[in-house]
């Protein structure tokens, strides 16, 4: 479904728009719930404004998927515009905390539709040798939110207040909406067909329950609900396999994972999930800890990171979209984070902070390589009427890795660093502050045993990054297709290519 070049541009000015407010949404809050938790009272339930949206973003993605494929992409994408754009409205109008939980659930659930839908639209009305281009650009929404949220979230928290963090999605969500209005064409959806209502249940269960179990896992007193709580998951999650490859139209796709193209793909979108998203949550402590720094030069890792990644991602798209050779980049992409993650596993603590920030940009041009890469890759070798659905599975993996990554690498650092801390000392209460205050020796103790509690998480990354070159090599070689509607029925042997 080709679109004039003027159409084009304002599609992808659009969903950019859209894709940078979804991804604000995540570190603009970040920064001003403190805030929002204390003005409401509501201190205690401060992380459930965070755990609320992302649970249900990341449960709505295989049904908002599967909705895509059968009544078109442009009404889902539409009205979770619109829904988010309500939701925002309420959420700054929120009196108390049980409100503004609701309303970020909403708010989530619509963020998902725009993630999604904005891929699944590109796929639709671009080759797949276009594709890698017009999806990096989308794609970088992501970097740049992390660069530029958590300065632009205090800002408005500091001058405005608390729900103009909020309402400045109002604004520029209408503006692009109105684009949309005019740029996104009618994809006519894939027939009409039975919805899978019993895996989506299953699914949401299992979800929920394993969201809760992580997030409980290193709370006091929660140690027993944790555990019910991973064996419900558990078996719902046995339930909803069972159910989708007996089902018809399933909501996650199974049958396409005999593509070698997919099965590869989605393993890649995995690893990143669980080897680089999981960490950066992390890096500012350990480089306050561990290197003594203030909070505002311990976030320069980070940012190294992601802009790495932002370069990466933009690079790759454009060159892939040139040539249409994209095997070559995951397995680069690959060894360069398995290689910067092993040196920072033996970097020693004291090292000039330099150092770490090169190693770590290196893992983020490693993992920018194939970060929007694997999606466009991934669609082009599923059948267009699962569009949604596969664009969908992507997401989910990347998100679900990311979400029990995160946590069982906190629960390590937790355990660890309590178990080593110097006698005196309270884990529950320890503070950068705190240590920076302390004597010169007590401050080399800390650093040394966060530096050996983190050694061996970036070694176990590094790993998961290792087998992401296994993953990257059985791609099959060749080149994207440049004919629209190229997207046949995957094999095992199916390959979106030509020779």
């Amino acid at each position: 479904m080709p679109l004039t070049p003027l159409r084009l541009r304002l599609l992808v000015i659009s969903l950019l728009t859209v894709s940078l407010l979804g991804a604000l949404d995540h570190t603009i809050v970040a920064t001003s719930l403190a805030t929002v938790a204390g003005d409401l009272g509501a201190l205690g339930q401060m992380s459930w404004i965070v755990v609320g949206y992302t649970l249900a973003s990341t449960v709505l993605l295989p049904v908002l998927g599967k909705l895509g494929d059968m009544v078109g992409p442009r009404w889902v994408f539409l009205t979770s515009l619109a829904v988010f754009l309500l939701a925002s409205l309420v959420c700054g109008f929120a009196q108390d905390m049980a409100q503004l939980i609701v309303a970020r659930i909403v708010q989530g659930m619509s963020s998902a539709g725009l993630q999604l839908m904005s891929q699944t639209i590109v796929a639709q009305v671009t080759t797949p040798r276009e594709r890698p281009r017009y999806l990096a650009i989308i794609g970088a929404a992501f970097p740049i939110a992390i660069l530029i949220g958590p300065v632009l979230g205090g800002v408005i928290t500091d001058y405005w207040g608390w729900s103009w963090v909020f309402w400045i999605n109002i604004p520029f969500g209408l503006a692009a909406l109105g684009l949309a209005l005019v740029a996104i064409p009618h994809i006519e959806p894939g027939g009409r067909r039975r919805f899978d209502y019993a895996g989506s249940i299953a699914f949401t269960a299992a979800l929920v329950a394993l969201v809760l179990a992580v997030t409980w896992v290193g709370s006091i007193g929660m140690g027993a609900a944790s555990v019910v709580a991973f064996a419900l998951s558990a078996i719902a999650f046995a339930a909803f396999f069972l159910i989708e490859l007996r089902t018809d139209e399933p909501i996650v796709p199974l049958r396409l994972f005999r593509s070698r193209t997919v099965s590869a793909g989605i393993a890649l979108s995995a690893i990143i999930g669980v080897g680089l998203f999981s960490v950066t949550a992390y890096l500012p402590t350990y480089f306050q800890m561990a290197y003594r720094t203030s909070a505002t030069v311990s976030g320069l890792v980070p940012i190294a990171t992601v802009f790495g990644m932002l370069v990466a991602n933009l690079a790759t798209g454009w060159l892939v979209s040139r040539t249409g050779r994209y095997r070559v980049y995951p397995i680069i992409g690959t060894a360069l984070a398995a290689a910067g993650l092993s040196a920072m596993s033996l970097l020693p603590v004291g090292a000039p902070l330099w150092v770490p920030m090169i190693l770590m940009a290196v893992v983020g041009v490693g993992t920018g390589a194939f970060m929007s890469l694997v999606i466009a890759v991934v669609q082009s070798a599923a059948p267009r009427r699962e569009t949604g659905a596969i664009t969908a599975t992507i997401n989910l993996v990347r998100q679900v890795g990311s979400t029990v990554a995160t946590a069982v690498i906190g629960g390590v650092i937790a355990v660890g660093v309590a178990a080593g801390l110097p006698g005196g000392l309270d884990a529950s209460t320890l503070t950068p502050q705190s240590v920076h205050a302390a004597s010169p020796a007590l401050q080399a103790q800390v650093a040394d045993l966060y530096g050996g509690v983190l050694a061996p998480v970036f070694a176990a990354l590094a790993i998961v990054y290792a087998l992401g070159i296994v993953a990257a090599v059985l791609l099959p070689v060749g080149r994207l297709s440049d004919e629209h509607d190229s997207q046949p029925a995957p094999t095992a042997s199916t390959e979106p290519l030509t020779a």
